[in-house]
């Protein structure tokens, strides 16, 4: 079978060059025949790498342990949800999934847009294989799934394997990778639409309206992943925290932020035909960043948790990156003269201008992160020598421009397009303004002084009270006007702009989570050895050891403690931490204990017992207000689903190929 997997990654490969060259010649030879060869191509390339990954995962499942990868990343003790998960827990299999997602996406781009954008698409179909033909590349010469093992020239079957990484054997990591390669690789598609509108010379913005959702999808998937491995890392790794400024951390921030910046400013363009050298270099940015934190990952560049170690794929992931931001800043170079703005900034007091302003600190704050991640890379290969750039570094830079992109979010909705009045001002930011200083006068009087908790909070405030103003606004109007109950007026003033509204759920979900990151300024940290029946106190809790009791279940050896959690002498909860070792991969995991509520999480880390086995070690951590981290997700994806969900009053713009259908007169909000 493993002759079938090679073969079929072979021949997925020369298709995909035979799609970029039909796709190419097709269009300027205007011969249709090979612009839809190109598009079948691109179907025939999604069924080979389909069937190659469906042989690479029962290799895994059923143990075919002559295989390198399977004998490296599986064994018979995994459960049957790891052995399929360790499809990404290697180089090899990650770079498949990789190749995989992305041929998907191409699919479903060539068949949803088969009857549309013909000018477009074979560029479109072009660009995607580019990209899709590198990935496959690497599979196909330098880093294939299905080598196998050898003697001499005979093939070995070493009978079980070393088992796929404790760090990844937990459920988030079984849904982590797919959902962080997800919207890596989907950020392609606006990228290659984008490409081909400057490369074609489309009128008006049809690639945005074509790829607004497919950005925004991607967007959500992005932000999934890396929630998810926040989680992750909280309840993993044992250290207490969800973000550490980790260099791969980072790789998944980057693209997140750019495409955060390219969603708010794209509205500029659609609405004013404004700022769109900038959207087509943060839609580039994106995608180029999502190549760039793939390659970090993938060639050890950078030394992480999350990273895979050296590999030969280096020189070729730094080709690529390189190559492909050659172009791309070629072709936006050469297209300037058609990507200019229709319409000037009127007025910096103005929604265009909190827009830009918006745009701005976004991209101040990627350049931190990309600087701080790559300057430890500069350095060793200027010097030789190793730096590190820590966590200090990291809060310094971004903790002010979020709290300013934090008012910023707030300030967007109370300001009006083109120019707002001093009183109009006035009168908007006066409510927000005092639910803001209301909550920094009420911490200040229970005892908070921190200046950066005081700001946040009362910037959480203000931003909070500006949106739900805006919905109870809307919401009053429709009541009144229409004489609907107040929740039935709420649900349709969404319905009728689901890209607005649903941004507002989004911005407070985002806000949420500000509550969460606020809460680390009042963590406490502490590390108690105890004894059986010994009890301890830490901040408002007493916790007791009740047992320590060791075992075996065929995959890993597990010590596993029960610490009663008692306030005020009543026992309140039981927290189980645990520590594993497992056999094949001679490494140790946790299994922190978590007593979760809204104020705060109760948070214990097993780290084992000391050496004359007379006390265990444990690690204790109060983290106040984390839960609202994991909280603000939940309304950023609904938020996110509102906006998927097309509005039963669209926008007509005239430039644009959007048709209106609404049955109302549209409104200028978005």
């Amino acid at each position: 079978m493993e002759n079938i997997g090679a073969l079929a990654v072979l021949l997925a490969f020369c298709l995909t060059i035979f799609a970029v060259v039909a796709g190419i010649a097709g269009k300027y030879g205007r011969r249709p025949f090979l612009i839809v060869s190109a598009e079948r191509a691109v179907y025939a390339i999604w069924g080979l790498l389909t069937a190659a990954a469906a042989i690479l995962v029962s290799s895994l499942i059923s143990g075919d342990y002559r295989l390198a990868y399977v004998a490296t990343h599986s064994n018979k003790a995994m459960s049957t949800v790891y052995k399929f998960t360790a499809w990404w827990g290697g180089q090899e299999g990650s770079l498949l999934l990789w190749s995989w997602l992305l041929a998907t996406y191409s699919a479903i781009v060539v068949y949803t847009n088969r009857r549309k954008f013909r000018d477009m698409m074979p560029i479109v179909i072009a660009i995607m294989m580019a990209t899709l033909g590198f990935f496959v590349g690497m599979i196909t010469f330098v880093a294939s799934p299905f080598q196998v093992l050898m003697v001499g020239r005979g093939i070995i079957n070493v009978g079980d394997g070393n088992g796929l990484s404790p760090l990844l054997q937990w459920w988030t990591m079984a849904i982590h990778p797919p959902f962080l390669y997800l919207g890596y690789v989907g950020f392609t598609v606006p990228f290659a639409f984008a490409m081909a509108s400057l490369i074609t010379k489309q009128p008006g913005e049809a690639w945005i309206h074509t790829t607004r959702r497919w950005a925004i999808l991607t967007w959500l998937f992005q932000s999934t992943g890396i929630l998810l491995g926040m989680g992750w890392a909280y309840t993993v790794l044992g250290w207490g925290g969800y973000w550490g400024w980790d260099p791969v951390e980072n790789a998944s921030l980057m693209p997140w932020i750019t495409a955060t910046a390219f969603l708010h400013s794209v509205m500029m363009q659609e609405k004013k035909g404004m700022m769109k050298v900038w959207n087509m270099v943060l839609v580039s940015a994106t995608f180029l960043l999502s190549i760039l934190g793939t390659t970090l990952t993938r060639t050890g560049l950078v030394a992480s948790v999350h990273a895979f170690a050296q590999s030969p794929v280096k020189p070729y992931f730094t080709t690529f990156v390189i190559a492909a931001t050659v172009l791309t800043a070629f072709a936006i170079l050469k297209r300037l003269p058609y990507l200019r703005s229709e319409v000037k900034l009127e007025s910096v007091v103005s929604r265009e201008s909190s827009f830009l302003f918006n745009n701005l600190i976004l991209l101040a704050s990627c350049f931190a992160v990309l600087w701080g991640t790559l300057f430890p890379v500069i350095m060793e290969a200027l010097s030789g020598e190793k730096e590190t750039i820590d966590a200090p570094y990291y809060n310094r830079v971004n903790v002010p421009i979020a709290l300013f992109l934090l008012f910023l979010t707030g300030v967007g909705p109370l300001i009006a397009w083109r120019k707002s009045s001093l009183s109009s001002l006035r009168k908007a930011f006066l409510l927000p303004s005092i639910c803001g200083v209301a909550v920094i006068a009420a911490l200040l009087a229970s005892g908070i002084y921190q200046i950066g908790a005081l700001l946040s909070f009362g910037l959480c405030a203000f931003v909070a009270s500006s949106i739900l103003a805006e919905f109870w606004k809307g919401s009053r109007a429709i009541q009144a006007k229409e004489h609907l109950a107040l929740p039935r007026a709420a649900f349709e003033l969404t319905w009728r702009n689901t890209r607005r509204y649903g941004g507002y759920l989004v911005h407070m979900g985002i806000v949420s989570m500000f509550i969460g990151f606020t809460g680390s300024a009042f963590n406490l940290h502490e590390t108690h050895n105890l004894g059986l029946e010994q009890s301890i106190r830490f901040g408002r809790y007493d916790l007791k050891l009740l047992s320590v009791n060791n075992g075996d279940n065929g995959n890993y050896e597990f010590s596993h403690a029960v610490l009663a959690v008692s306030r005020n002498g009543q026992q309140i909860d039981q927290l189980e931490p645990e520590v594993r070792f497992y056999k094949s991969s001679q490494q140790q995991s946790s299994v922190v204990g978590i007593r979760r509520r809204l104020n705060e999480d109760l948070y214990v880390n097993y780290s084992g017992v000391l050496p004359d086995n007379s006390k265990a070690i444990f690690q204790m951590y109060v983290f106040p207000l984390v839960s609202w981290i994991w909280i603000g997700y939940w309304v950023l994806l609904f938020g996110t689903v509102i906006c998927l969900i097309p509005g039963k009053v669209r926008l007509q713009y005239a430039r644009t190929e959007v048709i209106g259908i609404a049955s109302l007169p549209a409104t200028v909000e978005s």
